[in-house]
Protein backbone atom coordinates (compact mmCIF):
# COMPACT_ATOMS: atom_id res chain seq x y z
CA UNK A 1 0.00 0.00 0.00
CA UNK A 2 3.11 2.20 0.12
CA UNK A 3 3.60 3.23 -3.39
CA UNK A 4 0.87 4.57 -5.86
CA UNK A 5 0.63 2.53 -9.09
CA UNK A 6 1.76 5.76 -10.79
CA UNK A 7 4.94 5.65 -9.59
CA UNK A 8 5.01 2.27 -11.08
CA UNK A 9 3.47 2.59 -14.28
CA UNK A 10 6.55 4.68 -15.40
CA UNK A 11 9.11 3.50 -12.92
CA UNK A 12 11.11 2.02 -16.22
CA UNK A 13 12.08 5.25 -16.78
CA UNK A 14 14.17 5.63 -13.90
CA UNK A 15 17.53 4.27 -14.80
CA UNK A 16 20.34 4.26 -12.17
CA UNK A 17 21.15 7.16 -8.83
CA UNK A 18 24.76 6.40 -8.68
CA UNK A 19 27.42 5.31 -11.81
CA UNK A 20 30.86 4.08 -12.51
CA UNK A 21 32.09 8.01 -12.33
CA UNK A 22 35.68 6.16 -11.05
CA UNK A 23 36.35 5.15 -14.34
CA UNK A 24 36.06 9.00 -15.85
CA UNK A 25 38.03 10.89 -13.26
CA UNK A 26 41.45 8.89 -11.86
CA UNK A 27 41.54 11.32 -8.83
CA UNK A 28 41.38 9.35 -5.24
CA UNK A 29 40.50 12.29 -3.52
CA UNK A 30 37.16 12.67 -5.92
CA UNK A 31 36.20 9.24 -5.17
CA UNK A 32 36.30 9.40 -1.48
CA UNK A 33 34.70 12.63 -1.73
CA UNK A 34 31.59 11.61 -3.71
CA UNK A 35 31.68 8.22 -1.63
CA UNK A 36 31.20 10.56 1.48
CA UNK A 37 28.72 12.31 -0.36
CA UNK A 38 26.22 9.51 -1.83
CA UNK A 39 26.69 8.04 1.77
CA UNK A 40 25.27 11.36 3.75
CA UNK A 41 22.24 11.36 0.98
CA UNK A 42 21.27 7.59 1.58
CA UNK A 43 21.27 8.63 5.26
CA UNK A 44 19.52 11.07 4.85
CA UNK A 45 22.36 13.77 6.28
CA UNK A 46 21.20 16.26 3.72
CA UNK A 47 23.52 19.19 5.41
CA UNK A 48 26.80 17.42 5.76
CA UNK A 49 26.29 16.11 1.89
CA UNK A 50 25.45 19.49 0.77
CA UNK A 51 28.66 20.45 2.18
CA UNK A 52 30.48 17.73 0.58
CA UNK A 53 28.49 17.95 -2.60
CA UNK A 54 29.34 21.83 -3.30
CA UNK A 55 32.86 20.89 -2.30
CA UNK A 56 32.86 18.51 -5.21
CA UNK A 57 31.48 21.08 -7.38
CA UNK A 58 33.79 23.68 -6.26
CA UNK A 59 36.77 21.42 -7.63
CA UNK A 60 35.77 19.86 -10.52
CA UNK A 61 32.66 22.26 -12.00
CA UNK A 62 32.93 21.10 -15.53
CA UNK A 63 31.92 17.32 -14.15
CA UNK A 64 27.83 16.35 -14.11
CA UNK A 65 28.60 14.39 -11.14
CA UNK A 66 28.42 16.66 -8.53
CA UNK A 67 25.13 18.65 -10.17
CA UNK A 68 23.57 15.45 -10.18
CA UNK A 69 24.01 14.46 -6.51
CA UNK A 70 23.25 17.39 -5.43
CA UNK A 71 19.96 17.08 -7.56
CA UNK A 72 19.49 13.76 -5.36
CA UNK A 73 19.10 15.61 -1.86
CA UNK A 74 16.34 16.82 -3.08
CA UNK A 75 15.28 13.67 -4.44
CA UNK A 76 15.18 12.38 -0.83
CA UNK A 77 13.58 15.65 0.17
CA UNK A 78 10.63 13.96 -1.43
CA UNK A 79 11.22 10.86 -1.10
CA UNK A 80 10.69 11.58 2.81
CA UNK A 81 7.54 13.50 2.41
CA UNK A 82 6.24 12.34 -1.09
CA UNK A 83 2.93 14.90 -0.39
CA UNK A 84 4.79 17.75 -0.04
CA UNK A 85 5.66 19.73 -3.67
CA UNK A 86 7.66 22.17 -2.64
CA UNK A 87 10.76 21.16 -3.81
CA UNK A 88 9.99 19.66 -7.03
CA UNK A 89 10.77 22.74 -9.31
CA UNK A 90 13.57 22.91 -7.46
CA UNK A 91 14.58 18.90 -8.50
CA UNK A 92 13.70 19.71 -11.61
CA UNK A 93 15.67 22.42 -12.08
CA UNK A 94 19.14 20.85 -10.62
CA UNK A 95 18.11 18.21 -13.34
CA UNK A 96 17.28 19.90 -16.45
CA UNK A 97 21.29 22.04 -15.50
CA UNK A 98 22.72 18.44 -15.58
CA UNK A 99 20.75 17.63 -18.94
CA UNK A 100 22.49 21.07 -20.32
CA UNK A 101 25.44 20.53 -19.13
CA UNK A 102 25.69 16.64 -20.51
CA UNK A 103 24.45 18.05 -24.01
CA UNK A 104 27.27 20.54 -24.00
CA UNK A 105 30.10 17.77 -23.56
CA UNK A 106 28.11 15.54 -26.11
CA UNK A 107 27.64 18.26 -29.05
CA UNK A 108 31.72 17.96 -28.85
CA UNK A 109 31.86 14.20 -27.98
CA UNK A 110 28.94 11.98 -28.77
CA UNK A 111 30.02 9.06 -26.97
CA UNK A 112 31.00 10.81 -23.73
CA UNK A 113 30.85 7.77 -21.11
CA UNK A 114 30.29 10.41 -18.24
CA UNK A 115 27.25 12.77 -20.09
CA UNK A 116 25.32 10.02 -21.45
CA UNK A 117 25.53 8.58 -18.01
CA UNK A 118 24.24 11.76 -15.96
CA UNK A 119 22.01 12.81 -19.10
CA UNK A 120 19.88 9.53 -18.94
CA UNK A 121 20.03 9.36 -15.04
CA UNK A 122 18.93 13.02 -15.01
CA UNK A 123 15.34 12.38 -17.58
CA UNK A 124 14.90 9.68 -16.20
CA UNK A 125 14.79 11.09 -12.83
CA UNK A 126 12.46 14.01 -13.67
CA UNK A 127 10.47 11.49 -15.69
CA UNK A 128 9.75 9.07 -12.46
CA UNK A 129 8.81 12.50 -10.65
CA UNK A 130 6.39 13.88 -13.29
CA UNK A 131 4.68 10.04 -13.48
CA UNK A 132 4.42 10.70 -9.55
CA UNK A 133 2.29 13.84 -10.32
CA UNK A 134 0.70 11.80 -13.14
CA UNK A 135 2.15 14.36 -15.41
CA UNK A 136 1.51 11.38 -17.91
CA UNK A 137 2.58 12.80 -21.08
CA UNK A 138 5.38 14.62 -19.62
CA UNK A 139 6.84 11.64 -17.83
CA UNK A 140 6.03 9.22 -21.29
CA UNK A 141 8.04 12.04 -23.49
CA UNK A 142 10.97 11.70 -20.20
CA UNK A 143 11.18 7.81 -21.50
CA UNK A 144 10.83 8.44 -24.87
CA UNK A 145 14.36 10.74 -24.36
CA UNK A 146 15.82 8.23 -21.69
CA UNK A 147 15.88 5.07 -24.02
CA UNK A 148 18.32 5.77 -26.98
CA UNK A 149 20.88 7.48 -24.53
CA UNK A 150 20.80 4.53 -22.19
CA UNK A 151 20.61 2.21 -25.01
CA UNK A 152 23.90 4.35 -26.72
CA UNK A 153 25.57 3.65 -23.58
CA UNK A 154 25.31 0.58 -23.14
CA UNK A 155 26.82 0.08 -26.43
CA UNK A 156 29.83 2.46 -25.44
CA UNK A 157 30.29 0.61 -22.15
CA UNK A 158 29.25 -2.91 -21.95
CA UNK A 159 31.65 -4.12 -19.42
CA UNK A 160 30.53 -1.47 -16.10
CA UNK A 161 29.01 -3.45 -13.81
CA UNK A 162 27.10 0.23 -12.85
CA UNK A 163 25.58 0.69 -16.74
CA UNK A 164 23.94 -2.92 -15.54
CA UNK A 165 21.70 -0.95 -13.09
CA UNK A 166 19.96 1.19 -15.85
CA UNK A 167 20.04 -2.11 -18.37
CA UNK A 168 18.38 -4.50 -15.96
CA UNK A 169 15.71 -1.83 -14.66
CA UNK A 170 14.33 -1.29 -18.37
CA UNK A 171 14.58 -5.19 -19.21
CA UNK A 172 12.61 -5.79 -15.97
CA UNK A 173 9.69 -3.33 -15.95
CA UNK A 174 9.77 -3.12 -19.93
CA UNK A 175 8.13 -6.90 -19.65
CA UNK A 176 6.39 -6.42 -15.92
CA UNK A 177 4.33 -3.11 -16.26
CA UNK A 178 2.27 -3.78 -19.75
CA UNK A 179 1.77 -7.22 -17.95
CA UNK A 180 0.39 -5.35 -14.54
CA UNK A 181 -1.06 -1.92 -16.39
CA UNK A 182 -2.14 -3.33 -19.68
CA UNK A 183 -3.15 0.47 -20.73
CA UNK A 184 0.19 0.81 -20.55
CA UNK A 185 0.56 -1.32 -23.67
CA UNK A 186 0.56 1.50 -26.52
CA UNK A 187 3.07 3.61 -25.40
CA UNK A 188 5.42 0.31 -25.27
CA UNK A 189 5.71 0.24 -29.06
CA UNK A 190 7.72 3.20 -28.64
CA UNK A 191 10.68 1.11 -26.74
CA UNK A 192 12.44 -1.79 -27.50
CA UNK A 193 11.28 -5.34 -25.90
CA UNK A 194 12.33 -6.13 -22.42
CA UNK A 195 13.34 -9.47 -20.12
CA UNK A 196 12.12 -9.97 -17.01
CA UNK A 197 14.98 -12.87 -16.09
CA UNK A 198 17.82 -11.14 -17.36
CA UNK A 199 16.61 -7.72 -15.71
CA UNK A 200 16.58 -9.52 -12.35
CA UNK A 201 19.74 -11.24 -13.05
CA UNK A 202 21.84 -7.89 -14.73
CA UNK A 203 20.25 -5.93 -11.49
CA UNK A 204 22.09 -8.71 -9.49
CA UNK A 205 24.95 -8.81 -10.60
CA UNK A 206 25.27 -4.75 -10.14
CA UNK A 207 24.04 -5.05 -6.71
CA UNK A 208 26.59 -7.21 -5.83
CA UNK A 209 29.40 -5.82 -8.00
CA UNK A 210 28.65 -2.42 -8.80
CA UNK A 211 31.14 0.43 -7.21
CA UNK A 212 28.74 3.28 -6.80
CA UNK A 213 25.08 2.01 -8.26
CA UNK A 214 24.65 -1.28 -5.61
CA UNK A 215 22.63 0.62 -3.30
CA UNK A 216 20.32 1.33 -5.96
CA UNK A 217 20.61 -1.92 -7.95
CA UNK A 218 19.65 -3.61 -4.41
CA UNK A 219 16.57 -1.20 -3.60
CA UNK A 220 15.24 -1.68 -7.11
CA UNK A 221 15.57 -5.38 -6.31
CA UNK A 222 14.06 -5.43 -2.98
CA UNK A 223 11.10 -3.24 -4.76
CA UNK A 224 10.91 -5.98 -7.33
CA UNK A 225 10.97 -8.84 -5.06
CA UNK A 226 8.48 -7.35 -2.74
CA UNK A 227 6.07 -5.71 -4.92
CA UNK A 228 5.88 -7.56 -7.84
CA UNK A 229 7.52 -11.36 -7.15
CA UNK A 230 6.39 -11.64 -3.92
CA UNK A 231 9.62 -13.04 -2.75
CA UNK A 232 9.54 -11.83 0.58
CA UNK A 233 12.64 -13.75 2.03
CA UNK A 234 14.45 -12.35 -0.51
CA UNK A 235 13.10 -8.79 -0.21
CA UNK A 236 13.69 -8.82 3.34
CA UNK A 237 17.56 -9.93 2.93
CA UNK A 238 17.75 -6.92 0.63
CA UNK A 239 16.03 -4.56 3.03
CA UNK A 240 18.70 -5.81 5.79
CA UNK A 241 21.49 -5.51 3.55
CA UNK A 242 20.60 -1.38 2.78
CA UNK A 243 19.69 -0.70 6.32
CA UNK A 244 22.99 -1.84 7.44
CA UNK A 245 24.69 0.00 4.88
CA UNK A 246 22.92 2.93 5.61
CA UNK A 247 21.09 3.30 9.06
CA UNK A 248 19.34 6.54 9.09
CA UNK A 249 17.74 5.84 6.35
CA UNK A 250 14.10 5.35 7.50
CA UNK A 251 12.86 3.84 4.24
CA UNK A 252 15.31 1.44 4.40
CA UNK A 253 13.83 0.48 7.97
CA UNK A 254 10.58 0.88 7.45
CA UNK A 255 10.76 -1.81 4.01
CA UNK A 256 12.56 -4.15 7.09
CA UNK A 257 9.16 -3.91 8.77
CA UNK A 258 7.63 -4.58 5.71
CA UNK A 259 9.07 -7.85 4.88
CA UNK A 260 8.49 -8.83 8.34
CA UNK A 261 4.84 -8.05 8.22
CA UNK A 262 4.33 -10.16 5.01
CA UNK A 263 6.20 -12.80 6.19
CA UNK A 264 3.79 -12.86 9.52
CA UNK A 265 7.34 -12.99 11.36
CA UNK A 266 5.15 -11.08 13.92
CA UNK A 267 7.41 -10.97 16.95
CA UNK A 268 10.20 -9.12 14.63
CA UNK A 269 7.64 -7.27 13.41
CA UNK A 270 6.52 -5.47 16.26
CA UNK A 271 10.48 -5.27 17.29
CA UNK A 272 11.05 -3.27 14.04
CA UNK A 273 7.80 -1.40 14.21
CA UNK A 274 8.59 -0.19 18.04
CA UNK A 275 11.94 0.58 17.23
CA UNK A 276 10.81 3.14 14.09
CA UNK A 277 7.89 4.60 16.59
CA UNK A 278 10.82 5.78 18.97
CA UNK A 279 12.91 7.34 16.26
CA UNK A 280 10.13 8.88 14.89
CA UNK A 281 9.17 10.32 18.54
CA UNK A 282 12.43 11.40 18.94
CA UNK A 283 12.40 13.57 16.04
CA UNK A 284 14.86 11.88 14.08
CA UNK A 285 15.56 12.49 9.85
CA UNK A 286 13.21 10.74 8.06
CA UNK A 287 11.14 9.58 11.04
CA UNK A 288 8.03 11.74 10.00
CA UNK A 289 4.77 11.81 10.62
CA UNK A 290 4.27 9.05 7.43
CA UNK A 291 6.39 6.71 8.91
CA UNK A 292 4.67 7.05 12.28
CA UNK A 293 1.20 6.66 10.62
CA UNK A 294 2.46 3.39 9.26
CA UNK A 295 4.06 2.56 12.68
CA UNK A 296 0.87 2.59 14.45
CA UNK A 297 -0.95 0.75 11.70
CA UNK A 298 1.59 -2.32 12.18
CA UNK A 299 1.42 -2.36 15.26
CA UNK A 300 -2.47 -2.17 15.31
CA UNK A 301 -1.93 -5.49 12.97
CA UNK A 302 0.23 -7.12 14.97
CA UNK A 303 -1.58 -6.75 18.26
CA UNK A 304 -4.74 -7.62 15.85
CA UNK A 305 -2.78 -10.97 14.99
CA UNK A 306 -2.60 -11.66 18.90
CA UNK A 307 -5.90 -11.07 19.44
CA UNK A 308 -5.21 -8.08 21.58
CA UNK A 309 -8.21 -6.27 20.45
CA UNK A 310 -8.48 -3.67 23.00
CA UNK A 311 -4.15 -2.39 22.11
CA UNK A 312 -5.05 -3.27 18.43
CA UNK A 313 -8.02 -0.32 18.55
CA UNK A 314 -5.53 1.70 20.50
CA UNK A 315 -3.00 1.67 17.41
CA UNK A 316 -5.36 1.89 14.82
CA UNK A 317 -7.33 4.86 16.42
CA UNK A 318 -4.08 6.50 16.27
CA UNK A 319 -3.58 5.78 12.94
CA UNK A 320 -6.52 6.96 11.65
CA UNK A 321 -6.33 10.39 14.20
CA UNK A 322 -2.87 10.73 12.44
CA UNK A 323 -4.07 10.04 8.76
CA UNK A 324 -6.46 12.80 8.29
CA UNK A 325 -3.56 15.25 9.07
CA UNK A 326 -0.96 12.99 6.59
CA UNK A 327 -3.76 12.78 4.27
CA UNK A 328 -4.09 15.30 1.79
CA UNK A 329 -5.56 14.11 -1.53
CA UNK A 330 -8.43 12.21 0.26
CA UNK A 331 -8.41 8.55 2.12
CA UNK A 332 -5.03 7.11 2.05
CA UNK A 333 -4.67 2.96 1.39
CA UNK A 334 -3.76 3.44 4.93
CA UNK A 335 -6.74 4.80 6.10
CA UNK A 336 -8.81 3.09 4.39
CA UNK A 337 -7.56 0.05 5.54
CA UNK A 338 -7.25 0.95 8.81
CA UNK A 339 -11.36 1.65 9.24
CA UNK A 340 -12.13 -1.81 7.58
CA UNK A 341 -10.02 -3.59 10.24
CA UNK A 342 -11.51 -1.50 13.39
CA UNK A 343 -15.09 -2.24 11.79
CA UNK A 344 -13.70 -6.21 12.04
CA UNK A 345 -12.37 -5.65 15.74
CA UNK A 346 -16.27 -4.40 16.35
CA UNK A 347 -17.75 -7.34 15.29
CA UNK A 348 -15.53 -9.67 16.98
CA UNK A 349 -16.54 -7.24 20.12
CA UNK A 350 -19.99 -7.76 19.89
CA UNK A 351 -20.40 -3.62 18.64
CA UNK A 352 -22.35 -4.32 15.40
CA UNK A 353 -23.76 -1.02 15.40
CA UNK A 354 -20.22 0.32 15.36
CA UNK A 355 -18.83 -2.24 13.04
CA UNK A 356 -21.41 -1.04 10.30
CA UNK A 357 -20.85 2.14 10.76
CA UNK A 358 -17.16 1.57 9.77
CA UNK A 359 -17.95 -0.52 6.88
CA UNK A 360 -19.99 1.98 5.48
CA UNK A 361 -17.50 4.53 5.88
CA UNK A 362 -14.88 2.31 3.67
CA UNK A 363 -17.73 1.04 1.29
CA UNK A 364 -18.12 4.54 0.35
CA UNK A 365 -14.17 5.65 0.06
CA UNK A 366 -12.20 4.60 -3.24
CA UNK A 367 -11.48 0.71 -3.54
CA UNK A 368 -8.05 -0.52 -2.36
CA UNK A 369 -7.22 -4.04 -2.51
CA UNK A 370 -10.97 -5.07 -2.13
CA UNK A 371 -11.30 -3.04 0.55
CA UNK A 372 -14.82 -2.46 -0.74
CA UNK A 373 -15.92 -5.60 -1.36
CA UNK A 374 -14.70 -6.78 2.42
CA UNK A 375 -16.82 -4.20 3.68
CA UNK A 376 -19.95 -5.20 2.02
CA UNK A 377 -19.16 -8.31 2.86
CA UNK A 378 -19.08 -7.76 6.22
CA UNK A 379 -22.46 -5.43 6.09
CA UNK A 380 -24.30 -8.49 4.96
CA UNK A 381 -22.33 -11.04 7.84
CA UNK A 382 -20.77 -9.55 10.16
CA UNK A 383 -17.06 -10.75 10.49
CA UNK A 384 -16.10 -13.48 12.46
CA UNK A 385 -19.20 -14.84 12.11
Amino acid sequence: MVWRRSGAIFILFLFFLKTAISQWIDDAEYDKLVKRGVEEVYNLRFSEAEKTLREVIGRWPDHPSGYFFAAMIDWWKIMDDPENTSYDEEFIRKLDSVIEMCDRILQKSPDDVTALFFKAGSIGFRGRLRAYRESWLLAANDGRLAVPVLLRLYKVDPHSYDVLLGIGIYNYYAEVIPQEYPFVKPFMVLFPRGDRKKGIEQLTIASQRARYAWAEATYFLLQIYYVYEKDYWKSLSLAEKLLRAFPQNALFHRFVGRCNVALSRWEEAYRVWTEILARCNRGEVGYNLSAKREAFYYLGLYHFSANHLEEALRYLYACDELSRTVDRQGPSPFMIMTNLKIGMIYDLQKKRELAIMQYKKVAGWKDFSGSRRDAEKYLRQPYGS
